[in-house]
């Protein structure tokens, strides 16, 4: 299984774009989504930007992720989903 991950684009053009995650630089294709904004949020799945992402989804998604590894390791985990807890869930809008 493959999963996507937020990073934050450092800086690029309209063919690659250097991005951040966690301390970690990588470089993405843009390709799929075009050139982005320094600061802005993208979905990266295996080396390209694949989505645009609001800061709350980018945040969303990585305590989802969180939630995931904690549930692996055996540790309480529910407090990571607490907008499905809650039935405030909603899911994100059509990729921009």
């Amino acid at each position: 299984m493959c999963i996507g991950y937020p990073m934050r684009v450092i800086e690029g053009d309209d063919m690659t774009a250097l991005c951040e995650r966690e301390g970690r630089v990588t470089k993405l294709s843009m390709l799929l989504i075009g050139e982005q904004a320094p600061g802005t949020f993208v979905l990266s799945h295996l080396g390209s930007a694949v989505r645009v992402l609001e800061a709350e989804d980018a945040e969303r998604i990585d305590e989802a992720l969180l939630g995931l590894a904690e549930a692996e390791a055996g540790q309480a985990f529910e407090h990571r989903f607490a907008d499905l807890v809650d039935g405030r869930t909603q899911l994100p809008g059509p990729p921009r």
